[in-house]
């Protein structure tokens, strides 16, 4: 009994890829918390403050998690290094993308140009430790600082800017609205907002339609079951990136089945965080990908539209199973 109930759990929390198991981290840090280290002589006026977080989790966790590590460094005039490099996360692939092997540089402009050889060199440099400080903030849009800074210090790659422009085009002449549907793992997740159900979703979504008069939904889920059920109620109406991973388990960072496969599960998860925020209508819960999108805010005018169905017990066994058994119950009894 106690084997299947790890086995469950283990299923549907975030998985490491094999890529990152056995490896060692180039540069050998034992201690919990953040540390300072000297490395050589070079730049003795200067306090470098090297970001890091192995193996990481979602996307804008990460960049969630980076976010609060610059307003430190804003702070206390230390200078910004990320490195995921040295340190893997679960979106780095074994060979160059874009000429780094960095995988935040993936996605986004370095901050500066100091390079990391350069850093591992330094003689004031603090080093972060992979959790979340006590103190930190979970939702970027809830916090103002840290949308200022979203907007002010993370550039996109230019690459993929234009990408997002140019699949963005048709949103400029229709009405669109958008979804964010999470599936998967966020159903059990300890201590995390309690997704929608499939009819708590086709509900508000056909009020919208019904309302608002729009000519498409654009939808992001990594459901498989999800995408294929909005396609069945709104078959004329559901556009959606096609070449995005979706799976009906928490496999995405367990199985390979496509070349660049981790840097393509980030990529994807940043352009549909930009569509999401250039939609006229948008339709979420509170999660790291919504939270970006309003923090973007690529369309002024976005009517936004909440479902705030509470929060999954942070036990972790209790966790495995709360969200289903909300999702039958009426609400008088505490359901969904």
């Amino acid at each position: 009994m106690i084997r299947l109930l790890k086995n469950s759990i283990k299923k549907f929390t975030l998985q490491t890829p094999s890529l990152l198991r056995g490896i060692k981290n180039k540069i050998d840090l034992n201690e919990p918390t953040l540390i300072f280290k000297s490395f050589g002589d070079l730049n003795k006026d200067k306090i470098f403050y090297v970001i890091k977080r192995s193996p990481g989790t979602g996307l804008f966790s990460n960049v969630t998690f980076v976010l609060n590590h610059l307003r430190i460094c804003k702070k206390n005039n230390f200078i910004p290094i990320i490195d995921m490099d040295n340190f893997k996360t679960i979106y780095n692939e074994d060979k160059k993308i874009k000429n780094t092997n960095n995988a935040w540089e993936y996605y986004f402009e370095k901050l500066n140009d100091f390079p990391l050889k350069e850093v591992y060199q330094s003689q004031n440099v603090f080093i972060t430790s992979d959790k979340f400080f006590h103190f930190f903030s979970y939702s970027i849009y809830q916090d103002v600082e840290l949308t200022k800074i979203l907007q002010n210090q993370i550039k996109i790659k230019k690459n993929l800017f234009k990408v997002f422009k140019k699949i963005s085009e048709p949103f400029d002449h229709k009405k669109i609205l958008g979804i964010h549907f999470r599936g998967t793992s966020y159903k059990r997740s300890p201590g995390h907002p309690f997704p929608a159900t499939k009819k708590q979703m086709l509900e508000i979504t056909k009020k919208v339609m019904l309302k608002e008069k729009v000519d498409k939904i654009f939808l992001v889920t990594e459901e498989k079951n999800y995408l294929d059920f909005f396609k069945k109620k709104f078959p004329d109406k559901v556009i959606n990136i096609n070449c995005c991973y979706r799976s009906d388990k928490n496999d995405a960072f367990e199985k390979y089945p496509r070349n660049l496969h981790r840097y393509k599960l980030g990529r994807e998860a940043l352009l549909e965080t930009l569509l999401l925020s250039k939609c006229d209508y948008f339709i979420y819960l509170n999660s790291n990908i919504s939270s970006a999108a309003l923090s973007f805010n690529l369309n002024n005018n976005q009517k936004r539209i909440e479902i705030n169905n509470g929060m999954n017990s942070k036990n972790i066994l209790v966790s495995q199973f709360l969200w289903y058994l909300k999702s039958i119950l009426p609400k008088k009894l505490g359901g969904i």
